[in-house]
C-alpha cells in the first residue's frame, strides 16, 4: 500500500499497534524512506498529545468494543448465546483484534493445561484401581 493510500486512522491504529501485523510492516518499511508519511505521523502524534481526540480514537484506544476475557472464555466453551458468540467470531476473524487473539490463544492454552493435567489424574486414579485390584485378587472369594 503506498503511502497517500493510507488514511488517518490507519496511522492512528498503527500507533495503537492496532492493525494486521503485514500492514504494520509494511508502514514501517514505508516510513524509513518517505519524509511525507513521517511528517503526516508526527503531526498526528502531536495532536494526540495535544489532547485532540476523535470518537473513534477514544473507542480504539479503550478498547470499548472488545469482548472481556470472560466473554472470550465463553465463547471457546460455547456457552454464550448465539448473537455474542457471532460478535466474538467477527471481531476475532474479520477485525482481527490483536488484543482480543492473544486472549484467545491463552485460553486455549490454559483449556489444554487443564485438560492434560485432568487426564494425567484420570490415569493415576486408574492406575491405582488396577493396583488395588491386582495386589487383593487372591482374597475375594468367589460367590457360591
Amino acid at each position: 500500500m503506498k503511502s497517500d493510500q493510507l488514511s488517518d486512522q490507519q496511522l492512528q491504529a498503527f500507533l495503537d499497534e492496532g492493525l494486521p501485523p503485514d500492514l504494520m510492516s509494511q508502514i514501517e518499511v514505508q516510513l524509513r524512506s518517505d519524509s511525507q508519511l513521517v511528517q503526516r505521523l508526527l503531526a498526528l502524534v502531536g495532536r494526540r498529545e495535544a489532547g485532540v481526540h476523535s470518537l473513534g480514537e477514544i473507542w480504539r484506544k479503550h478498547r470499548l468494543t472488545c469482548p472481556t476475557r470472560q466473554q472470550l472464555g465463553g465463547y471457546l466453551l460455547g456457552t454464550l448465546d448465539e448473537g455474542w458468540q457471532q460478535y466474538i467470531q467477527f471481531h476475532l476473524e474479520n477485525l482481527a483484534c490483536r488484543v482480543c487473539v492473544a486472549n484467545v490463544d491463552d485460553l486455549r492454552s490454559e483449556q489444554l493445561q487443564i485438560q492434560a493435567a485432568t487426564a494425567a489424574a484420570i490415569s493415576t486414579q486408574s492406575q491405582r484401581r488396577q493396583k488395588y485390584f491386582q495386589s487383593s485378587a487372591g482374597y475375594l472369594k468367589r460367590d457360591p
